[in-house]
């Protein structure tokens, strides 16, 4: 594989991971705005189709069919193996921007958790 083939592998794995964030803190947001799920059935279906209806909910699925695409040429371009690990950084951008845009705590743990987790996928893509 040639440097230039792994550069664009890398630069789609780089907009599937931001899609994938993108889609779960947009989702939270809105999940956030209507509060909690009803429970019978029939206010069930009318909340999760009110949910689809959302703009914002769109723009969430929107990004997940561009999350797909971007995947799809990423897999043309690197090996299962170095693009799958990768995908775990999607973690460590959801759980700071909790922190950011929902002030969910940020601990010691989820910390270490994340450099862990920054620090295998170095040690995967070493060659």
């Amino acid at each position: 594989m040639t440097a230039a083939r792994a550069l664009e592998g890398y630069a789609y794995l780089l907009c599937c991971i931001l899609f994938t964030i993108y889609g779960q803190v947009v989702m939270k947001w809105q999940v956030g705005l209507v509060g909690a799920m009803p429970t019978s059935i029939g206010e069930k279906v009318f909340f999760l189709v009110g949910m689809f209806l959302k703009p914002w909910v769109l723009t969430v699925l929107f990004a997940g069919f561009l999350a797909s695409l971007c995947w799809m040429l990423t897999l043309t371009r690197l090996p299962l193996s170095v693009a799958y690990p990768c995908m775990s950084l999607a973690f460590v951008g959801v759980i700071l921007l909790s922190s950011v845009f929902f002030g969910e705590p940020l601990s010691v743990a989820k910390f270490a958790g994340m450099a862990l987790l920054v620090v295998g996928i170095a040690l995967l893509n070493l060659k």
